[in-house]
C-alpha cells in the first residue's frame, strides 16, 4: 500500500507565521526595553560622577579660600561676595593648572545660554585696583549643565554685630570685614533630583587676612 505524504494545511501555516510574529515581537520588545533601560542607567551614572566631581571640586576649593583683602581702599574690605544664587571668593588653584597662584572666582548660572550651566568663572585679583575686579573677560570651567537652580545661604553673624549676637542663615553675605562660618550650596538640575546639598566649612577665621584686628569696631587696622 502506498502511503500518501501530507504536508500544512493555509491555516495551519497562517497560524504558525502568526505566532512566529508575535514571539519576534515580544523579543525585539525585551531586547529594546532592555538596551534603553541600560542606556538610561549609564545617563544616570555619569550624571551622579559628575555631580560628584563637581561637589568635590568645589568643597576643596571652598575649604581652601584665600582671604584677599583690596590693600588701597579704607579698612581694606575682603574680596568675598555672596548673594542667593551666586558666591565670589578667592582660592588658590594648584601650580599644575594655570600655574598656580590665588585667582578671583564666581560661581553662578549662565542663564541666558542653551543648557543653563553651572559654571565657575575665574579672573587674576589686582590687590591695587580700588574696586572689585568683574568678570567680563574671565576664563571659566563648566561644571554642569541644564541646571535649573542654584540656591546659597551663608551662616554668620551681621555686619558689625559682636559674638554675643546669634549667628543665623541668610540668603546674602554683604559683611565686608569678615567671612560667613558656613557656605550651603543646593543644586538642583532640570530632569535629574536634586545633588545632596553641600555644605563647607572655610578654614580661615571670619577675620582673617588682618595684622590686627579692631574688635571694638569689627574692622581689619592693618595687613598681614
Amino acid at each position: 500500500m502506498l502511503r500518501r505524504a501530507h504536508g500544512f494545511t493555509l491555516v495551519e501555516l497562517l497560524i504558525a507565521l502568526t505566532l512566529l510574529a508575535l514571539i519576534s515581537a515580544v523579543i525585539f520588545g525585551a531586547l529594546d526595553l532592555s538596551g534603553r533601560s541600560w542606556d538610561r542607567g549609564e545617563v544616570r551614572a555619569e550624571a551622579t560622577a559628575g555631580m560628584r566631581l563637581a561637589q568635590e571640586f568645589l568643597r576643596t576649593n571652598l575649604e581652601a579660600q584665600h582671604p584677599l583683602r583690596l590693600r588701597k581702599v579704607a579698612e581694606f574690605p575682603l574680596m568675598f561676595g555672596g548673594e542667593a544664587d551666586s558666591l565670589r571668593y578667592a582660592a588658590p588653584i594648584p601650580e599644575r593648572v594655570l600655574g598656580g597662584g590665588i585667582w578671583y572666582f564666581r560661581l553662578s548660572i549662565a542663564k541666558d545660554e542653551a543648557k543653563s550651566p553651572l559654571i565657575l568663572e575665574r579672573v587674576i585679583p589686582d590687590l591695587g585696583a580700588s574696586t572689585i575686579p568683574d568678570f567680563d573677560k574671565a576664563e571659566r570651567s563648566v561644571l554642569a549643565e541644564n541646571i535649573a537652580e542654584l540656591k546659597i545661604q551663608y551662616y554668620g553673624r551681621d555686619p558689625d554685630s559682636n559674638a554675643a549676637v546669634d549667628p543665623t542663615w541668610r540668603d546674602k553675605w554683604d559683611d565686608k570685614q569678615r567671612l560667613p562660618m558656613l557656605i550651603r550650596i543646593d543644586v538642583t538640575p532640570k530632569a535629574a533630583p536634586p545633588w545632596p546639598t553641600l555644605i563647607v566649612a572655610p578654614r580661615e577665621e571670619p577675620e582673617a587676612g588682618c595684622k590686627s584686628w579692631d574688635f571694638m569696631r569689627g574692622r581689619c587696622a592693618s595687613l598681614t
